[in-house]
């Protein structure tokens, strides 16, 4: 075993922390104490009384559990290296994303949706029957209750949807006798039964889907359909939303072009969202609320509601010759650039460069995404962004196959939150498997001074 091997001046004392897959545990470091926290000055004299502990403000360097579902992290690549069906064609670092340790290029090549959601949740491809199955069972939990249907209805059509579908699903949640029996039980619900853990699993995605659908469909005036067994989730969810009729097949454009985005938004490790559902499940709540949890958080501006953001961003640019301007206000901190950068791919994030791929024929007619490709390219190569590991994320580009496939920008951010919900409760799902810890963060007190 390796250590870390630590000399703590103000002691004179020397620890040996192990390290293992190179991390190290904070409890370990809680073992570094002062003998005597006897002080004049109060400040110092509270958290010297507490073990040695670590400050990491938005958690940039901090794991929170163990997980084996998805990994994102930068790869060296030679000139005449083929990596991942991709060709590269110069030296450099590359991002990478494996979905239970499969790369996400295959994935998005090979697969529909259905199967990367079987793979999150349960470790592997479906079969056919296994598809079939959990196509019926989320049928028959996105049908509606009156409750569900009254709540939505009962919002002005002109309402955010963000507030329209935490409603929903509220009421979803108040119509599941199941959910709601978490709250006053001793005993875990879902912790260790992962049979109760999957079928809650299915029924909080459905409850997702019909939600969001009933709210397109309530904002519009539009009829809500009912769901049909023998569709895909996505096929379910443009019948409800009435892109397709009960009677037609599927829309092969709209539907593949959607399998193949909600494949590059299944899931992206412990994002702010998932963080948030696991941080309400430590509580041992049930899904839904969960699931809420990461809805609240996935509308925040610097989460899912940037994609929303970006591109009001290009619309704010006007046309192309306005970049230049803008990108030398962004480096001046005096406007803001959404879908650029992120917190774990510090270099090129392969979702971009995959999502021009499914883009429409119709996004060619759409002036803003050349303002989001001259975006693109002027950061490229300004040593301001380069420098810093400033690389276009999925985000930059995400509004654009949507509005090319005729969905409005208000149910974008909603919808691509749907395609994350599944990875988001694969992990839940882990931790239930996993000691029970209430998620508790700590703090460095510093009271406030007299003057």
């Amino acid at each position: 075993m390796e250590f870390l091997l630590v000399s703590d001046s103000r002691t004179e004392k020397n620890y040996k922390i192990p390290i293992q897959d190179n991390f190290i545990q904070a409890t370990d470091v809680g073992k570094i104490t002062l003998p005597d926290a006897s002080h004049e000055d109060k400040e110092t004299s509270v958290e010297n009384a507490r073990p040695l502990r670590i400050l990491d403000q938005g958690f940039e360097n901090t794991a929170c559990m163990v997980s084996s579902i998805t990994v994102m992290y930068a790869v060296y690549i030679s000139s005449h290296t083929i990596l991942l069906l991709t060709s590269v064609i110069s030296d450099g670092h590359r991002g990478e994303i494996r979905l239970r340790d499969l790369p996400i290029e295959d994935l998005f090549r090979t697969y529909v949706y259905e199967d990367i959601m079987h793979l999150l949740i349960w470790e592997a491809l479906p079969s056919s029957k296994q598809k079939d199955n959990v196509r019926t069972a989320l049928c028959q939990s996105a049908i509606p209750p009156e409750t569900v249907v009254n709540v939505i209805s009962a919002f002005p059509q002109d309402s955010e949807t963000y507030n329209m579908i935490l409603a929903g699903m509220s009421a979803f949640a108040f119509s599941d006798s199941i959910m709601g029996a978490t709250r006053h039980q001793q005993k875990p619900m879902f912790q260790g039964n992962l049979v109760k853990a999957d079928k809650a699993i299915i029924r909080t995605v459905a409850y997702m889907a019909a939600t969001i659908a009933l709210v397109y469909c309530h904002k519009r005036g539009k009829k809500f359909t009912n769901p049909q067994p023998h569709r895909s989730l996505i096929g379910n969810l443009l019948l409800m939303m009435g892109f397709i009729d009960a009677e037609s097949g599927p829309d092969s454009k709209v539907e593949t072009c959607l399998n193949k985005l909600w494949i590059l938004y299944a899931d992206s490790e412990i994002t702010n969202s998932t963080a948030a559902a696991l941080h309400a499940g430590s509580s041992l709540t049930d899904p839904v609320s969960c699931a809420i949890a990461g809805l609240v958080s996935g509308f925040g501006p610097l989460h899912g509601g940037a994609i929303e953001l970006a591109y009001e961003g290009f619309e704010q640019i006007g046309k192309v010759e306005n970049v230049g301007p803008f990108m030398e206000a962004v480096k001046a901190k005096k406007a803001r650039l959404f879908g650029y950068g992120h917190r774990v791919l510090k270099k090129r994030d392969p979702r971009a460069a995959l999502i021009k791929e499914v883009m429409p024929a119709e996004d060619s007619t759409n002036p803003l995404l050349q303002i989001a490709f001259e975006v693109d390219r002027a950061a490229r190569k300004d040593p301001y962004f380069v420098e810093r590991g400033l690389h276009a994320n999925v985000d930059l580009y995400g509004s654009f196959p949507y509005l090319a496939l005729g969905f409005e920008k208000d149910i974008i951010t909603a919808v691509i939150i749907l395609s994350r919900t599944p990875g988001a409760l694969a992990h839940w799902r882990e931790s239930l498997v996993q000691p029970v810890k209430l998620w508790r963060p700590q703090q460095i007190y510093k009271p406030t001074l007299p003057n």
